[in-house]
């Protein structure tokens, strides 16, 4: 089955909610968007100009200062259209992620390789800054029981990021101290 390009509907749902410059869309990018996808400016341009081109948006030049222009992109009716086929479709495939951490876990022969406990340590301290972020978002956004209903598949998205996030950190120091009790009971036995 050949893949979809998923960006595309992204680009189209982020200007389904707001008009937006190239720039405020990469920016989405750092910010919310990019706690479940990445994407950087040389895959959003290019792909700006092909949307426009294929008529599923449009964009007006906006004055910023005295000189400097900007486009404004927005959703046009066939970029409407196709967004929500796209949302209507449903999701029948798991994508399995990209994590480089789980790929060299995956070549660690030995319990009691050298690496693996600041590997280990690395990465728990990485997924429990990573949990706090994501909880601060969530109160920043969704402190309000009505701010929930407002947009409540934002508010879903961070919740499942957060247990995602709870759970890793959770699996990483139960890893940890399994492996500092190994150490300790082999130096027991010496």
């Amino acid at each position: 089955m050949a893949q979809k390009n998923k960006l595309k509907y992204i680009i189209l749902g982020l200007l389904g909610e707001h008009d937006l410059t190239g720039y405020d869309i990469a920016k989405a990018f750092t910010a919310d968007i990019g706690e479940f996808w990445n994407a950087n400016h040389s895959q959003i341009y290019p792909l700006l100009k092909r949307l426009e081109t294929a008529g599923l948006i449009t964009h007006q030049l906006q004055l910023s200062g005295e000189k400097l222009e900007k486009k404004v992109y927005s959703l046009t009716a066939a970029g409407q259209a196709q967004l929500s086929d796209w949302l209507h479709e449903p999701t029948t495939e798991l994508t399995a992620s990209k994590d480089e951490f789980v790929l060299k876990l995956y070549f660690v022969q030995n319990a009691d390789d050298p690496m693996l406990q600041p590997m280990l340590t690395e990465q728990l301290r990485l997924h429990q800054a990573k949990l706090a972020h994501l909880q601060k978002q969530m109160t920043r956004k969704f402190s309000a029981v009505a701010s929930k209903t407002d947009n409540y598949g934002h508010f879903l998205i961070l919740q499942h990021a957060i247990e995602r996030e709870q759970g890793y950190s959770d699996w990483l120091a139960q890893t940890l101290a399994q492996k500092t009790l190994r150490a300790a009971a082999a130096r027991n036995h010496l």
